[in-house]
This record gives structure tokens, C-alpha cells and sequence, in this order.
């Protein structure tokens, strides 16, 4: 699964990898959760262009009573998001690209969880593939949420856990955000584990369980007990 992650990349860095239309200003993030603002890669409807939006993490269908689902759809298994109510439709019509830089994992036991960080061995910025939806309030108001979808973990992963989210090639960018490409037959196989030599891991801080802490210690290697 995908609960927490970590964007530090600079605007020009992202222009140039995510090849966007504008340059964005994000701030550095080291400890990104569920239901906050996070950046997203789309197709602008009109250019077809490549933009970065920032939109609610937590997919909330259009169906939705309320915003409450939302904090239980953060993730979408891969292979059964094109069948599901709640993802049926983004899967077709509204796909996205989540960049990253990290992102956090836990192994289980007995006491306090432990946090990983798992990022690219080479330390690039990456993407997750994602969906995003519109929802409508009754007062009006207009929220646009986004998921990110998981598949098997691989070899470095499943260790700690069975799932991992899903991390696109570069090369595949352009079908995954394509509009035309609304075929499962045709995306699914793009939504595979990637490659363990590729990655790597380490132990970071435990300060990284709380979801308000936010800072730059939040991905340094970790070697023992804190405060």
C-alpha cells in the first residue's frame, strides 16, 4: 500500500521530468498523509497538455454522500480498480500521475511500527500511477480527490508488506494520462511491480508515524531510539 510519502523536488525539476506546460512552486514535503493537498500530473482538457494540479488525497466518487469516504479510498488495487463503483469511472476517464520522491513503509511487530523509507537507488523522482475524481457538494463546492494505486510488492518490499504502490516508466507516461486509452487491456499491463535492483530502503525516524510532522529529519537513516 501507499500511506505516506515524500515530494522534495523543485518546480524546474519537475517541469523538465513530468515535461509540464508551467513551471510549479511546491514546497518541499517530507511526510505527505492521507487528506492533505498532494501534486498530481493530468492532461489539460482544452491543450491536452501536460499540467500539475494539486488536488485532496483520498478518492471521493461522485456518488459520495460526503468527504468521510475518501480517508478510506487513498489506495486502489490495480487489478480490480476498473471494475470497482468507486473507481470505475476515474479509471477510464481520469487518470493521473502522483511525483514522489519516496515513500514510506512499515514493518509490523510487536510495540512501535518501524518506518522505511523506499525511494529509487539512483535517488530520481519518480511517479505512482493514480486516478482523480470530481465530487460535488450540495453547497456547491467543488473537490477534486485522487488515488493511488498498488499492486504485488517486489522483492525488497514484501518483506515488510505485501502491496506496494504502482510506479511508472517514464516511457509510459503518455498511455497512462492519454484520454483515447480507456481500454483495461491495454493499462493494466503498465501496472506491474517494479524492479527491487532498482530501489532501495533504509530504516528512517520514528517521528515519521506522526501524521503532522513535517520536516527534513523525517527521511534521514535512523540508528536508534529518540525522544
Amino acid at each position: 500500500m501507499c500511506g505516506r510519502f515524500v515530494l522534495m523536488s523543485l518546480g524546474r525539476d519537475l517541469a523538465e521530468r513530468f515535461h509540464l506546460s508551467e513551471m510549479p512552486d511546491p514546497e518541499p514535503r517530507y511526510n505527505i498523509a492521507p487528506t492533505q493537498m498532494v501534486a498530481v500530473v493530468r492532461r489539460d482538457e482544452d491543450s491536452l497538455r501536460r499540467r500539475l494540479d494539486f488536488v485532496r488525497w483520498g478518492l471521493v466518487p461522485s456518488w459520495a454522500k460526503d468527504l468521510s469516504i475518501g480517508s478510506k479510498l487513498i489506495n486502489a488495487r490495480a487489478e480490480t480498480a476498473s471494475q470497482k463503483p468507486a473507481f470505475r469511472a476515474a479509471f477510464r476517464y481520469r487518470r493521473c500521475l502522483v511525483p514522489a520522491d519516496g515513500f514510506y513503509d512499515w514493518e509490523r511487530g510487536k510495540g512501535r511500527k518501524q518506518p522505511y523509507l523506499v525511494r529509487m537507488a539512483d535517488g530520481s523522482t519518480f511517479a505512482f500511477a493514480g486516478l482523480w475524481e470530481k465530487w460535488h457538494s450540495a453547497e456547491g463546492k467543488v473537490i477534486e480527490s485522487c488515488t493511488i494505486l498498488t499492486t504485488d510488492a517486489n522483492e525488497l518490499l514484501s518483506p515488510i508488506h505485501d502491496r506496494m504502490p504502482v510506479i511508472l516508466r517514464p516511457e509510459n507516461y503518455d498511455v497512462w494520462l492519454d484520454p483515447e486509452a480507456k481500454q483495461p487491456e491495454l493499462l493494466l499491463p503498465l501496472l506491474i511491480p517494479y524492479p527491487a535492483e532498482q530501489m532501495a530502503i533504509r530504516v528512517v525516524s520514528p517521528k515519521v508515524n506522526k501524521s503532522a510532522y513535517d520536516a527534513p529529519d523525517c527521511i534521514e537513516p535512523y540508528h536508534g531510539e529518540e525522544g
